[in-house]
């Protein structure tokens, strides 16, 4: 029973995500790229697949879309010429911006229920079920 009323509250939360983000002209993906790379720095195509867990053929695809829009660099990595590295750059950190914005408005609305406490409870709790499952955040 738990679990369905789970999925059923992540399955609302990421429908909204995906409309608001898609105002934006963007999509989870693009957010998590960006927002690696902001809280990481540049990264090689390899190192942001393991820490977005985007599969690398599909991370190239968002690569394309976000270089394309001025918002990531590839650049040769000077320690290994085979490789790139992905940089964010001032539009990137704007959009960044923008789009962490329209994620807390989000949060604020599938969390309105919630008092600050019961929030703070929750996010406790998801990350102690993540982490015991092995997944990290």
């Amino acid at each position: 029973m738990r679990t369905r009323l789970l999925s059923l509250a992540a399955m609302h939360s990421d429908r909204r995500v995906n409309e608001e983000l898609a105002r934006a002209d963007a999509r989870k993906w693009h957010y998590a790229v960006l927002a690696t790379l902001d809280e990481s720095g540049p990264a090689s195509q390899a190192q942001l697949s393991d820490r977005t867990r985007i599969y690398r053929s599909d991370l190239v695809s968002v690569l394309n879309e976000l270089t394309t829009r001025g918002q990531v660099t590839r650049v040769p990595d000077p320690d290994d010429r085979r490789r790139n590295l992905v940089t964010l750059t001032a539009d990137g950190r704007r959009q960044l911006h923008t789009l962490d914005a329209i994620l807390a408005d989000v949060d604020d609305e599938v969390f309105a229920p919630l008092t600050p406490a019961q929030r703070e409870q929750l996010t406790t709790l998801l990350t102690l079920l993540l982490s015991h499952h092995g997944e990290r955040m």
